[in-house]
């Protein structure tokens, strides 16, 4: 009986893959709406598909909205909020210790900072962290010398709603988010962005 629930659990959770899969292949854009705000998160167009970002006035968490603000403690005890950040680029990225992909693109943000114009929030998400202790070794072992946020309650992540590691919103010198990458990018894809951005 064990076996056959077993079974029915990972081929219903393989014909989710599937279905997920093929249902998202070939859109350029996928929306969902959040019932609490009426918010949305938009997923930017396709690699090679260049499409004119419409600005609102609104808050929220689609491309063309203002970035929601928000006010943390950094590793160091400074206090950063996002709007003292208005008037220049700003990529604020989400992301832990633990996991592999955010490890691996963090190189790419450090080389980023140093050489083009743009401001790095790197929001740790410190309670799925073990210590704040690994979260200070890693700084230190990657060289970050761009401002760690400690999102020690979730709150920012939850506003953002991050549910992929790591999350990057790319933001405007106005505020307004020009592009959500929902996993790691690297260098290359870091530049192209920002280079579409005023």
């Amino acid at each position: 009986m064990k076996k056959a629930i077993l079974v029915l659990v990972v081929v219903g959770m393989f014909g989710w893959t599937v279905y997920d899969f093929t249902s998202s292949t070939g859109e350029t854009s996928v929306e969902e709406n959040n019932s609490s705000d009426g918010a949305k998160i938009t997923s930017p167009p396709s690699a090679g598909e260049e499409s004119q970002v419409e600005e609102s006035d609104e808050i929220g968490l689609s491309v063309g909205q203002i970035a929601p603000d928000f006010t943390l403690e950094t590793l160091e005890g400074e206090t950063v909020q996002l709007s003292d950040y208005r008037g220049q680029r700003v990529i604020v990225n989400f992301w832990a210790t633990w996991c592999p992909p955010c490890r691996a693109e963090i190189p790419d943000f450090q080389k980023l900072y140093e050489n083009k114009d743009v401001e790095i929030l790197a929001v740790d998400l410190t309670e799925t962290e073990t210590s704040i202790e690994d979260v200070r070794a890693f700084v230190k072992e990657y060289d970050m010398t761009f401002p760690v946020p400690m999102d020690e309650n979730s709150d920012v992540s939850e506003t953002y709603q991050v549910m992929a590691y790591p999350t990057s919103y790319m933001i405007d010198s106005s505020g307004h988010i020009q592009y959500v990458a929902m996993g790691a990018m690297n260098y290359d894809l870091m530049v192209q962005e920002l280079e579409k951005m005023e």
